[in-house]
């Protein structure tokens, strides 16, 4: 009898600990997304999903942060970035086009209860709604880089119930911007790509921003430019305003574009060779340009993307 009487308490038990556990994990989580028209809205999604197709590499890097990776049942697979090559290579994750141009049958194929997506498929986004819900993370010039990432962090992080990870894994990144802010004291600097042959200057509210925002450097270009690509300028000018600091992220080797000039040879020409910033060795080329072009948004990305400034700066 008592036999019996206690496998009934540890059935009770077992039963209620499973209602708990159930009553404590929704169905849904409404989050704060981008739109098609990249306007913030709420979005509800499944909780903890299990199936996501992801078409981001911001969003791909931060999920294989959290260890979500196994959850990846599609990807967008034209990225040459040396961390993510496991998704890109793995034949049992679906290729889903690029992450310029999804292929909206392959989406539709791997019944993914959640997609992820970057700013060069916002124009997709209402088709690719009708799949499944599509979270759409990008950086804000207002919350900067860094708080864009922590941001989009948590959002992630909330959508499986694992808040308590994101300062872990931000941990440190606060100390190395403040580095840097140091060492830009009083420094001027010109940031911008290489594309086609030309390069083209960036301001502080796009590519590269960090440079110009967290890490202090004073860019001189940071209120004339329009385009997301830079504004192209001339190396007249870039010699007549005499920056400290140049710093050259190679557009066509992060996409790896056949039969471009490598920044080197765009930049160091008999103009820019007489210039003090030629002169000092502070024209930095940054080391990973496919992270920087494709991945900025992620927690491995700034890791990455600080790495190549510190290697540059602090010598």
């Amino acid at each position: 009898m008592k036999k019996l009487i206690l496998a009934a308490l540890v059935c009770a038990l077992v039963l209620c600990s499973a209602s708990a556990i159930a009553e404590a994990s929704p169905e849904s989580v409404v989050i704060k997304t981008l739109n098609g028209s990249r306007e913030i809205t709420d979005l509800t999604v499944p909780y903890n999903p299990q199936r996501l197709a992801v078409m981001d590499l911001a969003a791909l890097d931060m999920l294989d942060t959290f260890g979500l990776g196994e959850l990846v049942v599609g990807v967008s697979k034209g990225s040459s970035i040396d961390y993510l090559q496991g998704y890109v290579t793995n034949d049992d994750i679906a290729n889903l086009g690029t992450i310029k141009d999804a292929d909206l049958e392959a989406v539709m194929g791997c019944e993914p209860d959640l997609i992820f997506i970057g700013g060069r498929l916002s124009s997709q986004y209402d088709t690719l709604s009708e799949i499944a819900p599509v979270v759409y993370l990008g950086v804000d010039a207002q919350e900067g880089l860094v708080g864009s990432v922590r941001k989009n962090a948590e959002t992630i992080a909330s959508i499986f119930g694992i808040e308590d990870q994101v300062d872990e894994k931000l941990a440190g990144f606060d100390a190395r911007i403040k580095t840097l802010a140091e060492l830009s004291k009083g420094k001027t600097a010109l940031v911008g790509l290489c594309t086609a042959g030309s390069f083209n200057i960036l301001g502080n509210d796009g590519r590269c921003s960090i440079i110009g925002v967290e890490a202090g450097f004073e860019n001189l270009a940071a209120v004339d430019v329009t385009s997301t690509h830079g504004n192209e300028t001339s190396f007249e000018l870039i010699v007549s305003l005499d920056p400290d600091y140049i710093f050259v992220m190679d557009r066509d080797a992060a996409i790896n574009a056949e039969g471009a000039k490598l920044a080197r040879e765009i930049m160091e020409n008999e103009l820019v060779m007489q210039t003090d910033v030629y002169k000092n060795g502070n024209i930095v080329y940054l080391a990973t340009p496919a992270v920087w072009y494709t991945a900025e948004g992620g927690v491995a990305a700034l890791d990455v993307m600080l790495a190549d400034l510190e290697s540059a700066l602090i010598k």
